[in-house]
């Protein structure tokens, strides 16, 4: 569940462009967020507010560091096989240029059919993620190897 929380000073205003009257757009976003969203649940705020104790960052730098040591694992894995790696260093998200000739979503078919391995296809983030997959480091350490290790055997084929 994701929780956040967005400023937004009273004194910011704008002019509407038709009329040019000015609007308080404080008040305008807080009509627009309480009417599409309620807020998130007490048992949330309690769980939120849980994360700033010693307990709660210690929990959350272990998971941080959890997940990126699998980002390393992909990046490694895939940077072993001779592909163009980006991210995964200080995010749990690895980008792999797909090899020559192959879209984004070709990339994807084989990696799915081939290997059993999910991944997104680039151009699902427009057209500058054409001629890339993106690898998500959010899974068990265990997943991670065996994805690594399928797509090892059917890449070092190729």
């Amino acid at each position: 569940m994701r929780a956040a929380f967005t400023v937004f000073p009273k004194t910011v205003t704008a002019r509407a462009k038709i009329t040019g009257e000015k609007i308080d757009l404080h008040r305008l976003w807080y009509r627009r967020h309480t009417t599409r969203n309620n807020g998130i649940s007490y048992i949330q705020q309690r769980g939120c507010e849980a994360i700033y104790s010693d307990e709660g960052k210690k929990q959350v730098r272990g998971l941080v560091e959890f997940y990126l040591g699998n980002a390393r694992i992909i990046r490694d894995k895939l940077t072993a096989l001779g592909m163009k790696v980006y991210g995964a260093t200080n995010a749990p998200y690895a980008w792999a240029k797909t090899p020559a000739g192959q879209s984004s979503w070709q990339f994807f078919d084989r990696l799915l059919n081939d290997c059993h391995v999910v991944c997104t296809p680039g151009s699902g983030f427009g057209v500058s993620g054409e001629g890339y997959v993106r690898f998500s480091a959010f899974n068990t350490r265990q997943n991670v190897e065996e994805a690594m290790e399928r797509v090892r055997r059917v890449l070092s084929k190729a």
